[in-house]
C-alpha cells in the first residue's frame, strides 16, 4: 500500500533527523570544556541530561511523533550548549530551530526581579552576572517557564521541590503575574492553540531529567562536568 510506504518514509526521515541533532548535541558537549564558573556547568549539566533523554527516546521511538520528541530534547540540549558558549564568551554557533515547547512558553523581553518568600529571583533577555543560568523556555509541571537568563536555576527547583508546592507555585504565579511583564508585553511568543496537548504531556514526561546514565551514542554525559573535555567547537 502506498500509505504503507509513505508511513514508513516519514517515520525513517524523522529518525534521521533527530539522529542528527542528537550526534550534533554529543559532539559539541565533548567537546567544549566545562570551565570552573558555574553556570557553565550549570548548563552543561542540563545539555547532558537532555541528550541522555533523547537517547533514551530515540531506542523506544517507534513513530515519526515519537522521533520528533526525540529531536526536540536533543535541540533543547544544543540551546544550553550555545548558553554555556555564551558564558565562557565565545561565539555560541548558527542559530538553532525553534522549540516547540519554547514556542509555548514565550520569552523574556526585559529585565525583571520578583521577590518570593523573602528571596529575589532576577530575569533577563540576555546574559549577565547577575543573570547567568539560561533557561530555552517550556512547560514545567504543566506551568510556563519563558526563555531567558535568570539569576539562578529556577527550573531546577521546580523539578525538585514541584511546582504544585506553595513555594513554587508563588514563584511561578510571581513570573506570570502581569507585574513581571506576561500579558503586559513582557513576553514575546505566546501559547500556540493549534499545539496538540497530547505534545505537552509527552514534553512533561521527559521534562524531568535527572541526569541519568545513557549507555551508547556518544557516551555517558550524566556526571557532573567537573573535568575539562577540551578542545573547542
Amino acid at each position: 500500500m502506498w500509505w504503507r510506504r509513505r508511513r514508513e518514509q516519514e517515520m525513517a526521515d524523522a529518525r534521521e533527523e533527530a539522529l542528527r541533532w542528537y550526534e550534533r548535541l554529543g559532539g559539541q558537549i565533548m567537546n567544549l570544556p566545562a570551565g570552573d564558573d558555574p553556570a557553565t556547568k550549570q548548563a552543561l549539566v542540563d545539555a547532558g541530561e537532555r541528550y541522555n533523554a533523547a537517547g533514551s527516546q530515540l531506542e523506544r521511538a517507534t513513530s515519526a511523533k515519537q522521533y520528533d520528541l526525540a529531536r526536540e530534547t536533543a535541540l533543547e540540549g544544543l540551546y544550553f550548549v550555545r548558553a554555556a558558549r555564551t558564558a565562557q564568551g565565545l561565539d555560541p554557533g548558527p542559530e538553532l530551530p525553534a522549540l516547540a515547547a519554547a514556542r509555548q512558553a514565550g520569552a523574556i523581553r526585559e529585565d525583571r526581579a520578583v521577590e518570593v518568600d523573602g528571596h529575589e529571583y532576577r530575569a533577563s533577555p540576555r546574559y549577565g552576572q547577575g543573570t547567568p543560568y539560561y533557561y530555552p523556555g517550556g512547560i514545567l509541571r504543566g506551568r510556563r517557564v519563558p526563555g531567558g537568563y535568570y539569576s539562578e536555576p529556577v527550573w531546577k527547583t521546580a523539578l525538585a521541590a514541584g511546582a504544585g508546592t506553595v513555594g513554587g507555585l508563588l514563584l511561578f504565579d510571581a513570573l506570570f503575574s502581569p507585574g513581571f511583564g506576561f500579558g503586559g508585553g513582557g513576553f514575546e511568543g505566546g501559547y500556540d492553540q493549534g499545539f496538540e496537548a497530547g505534545y505537552d504531556d509527552a514534553m512533561d514526561d521527559h521534562g524531568d531529567f535527572d541526569g541519568g546514565d545513557f549507555d551508547g551514542g556518544g557516551g555517558d554525559f550524566g556526571g557532573d562536568f567537573g573535568g575539562d573535555f577540551g578542545g573547542d567547537w
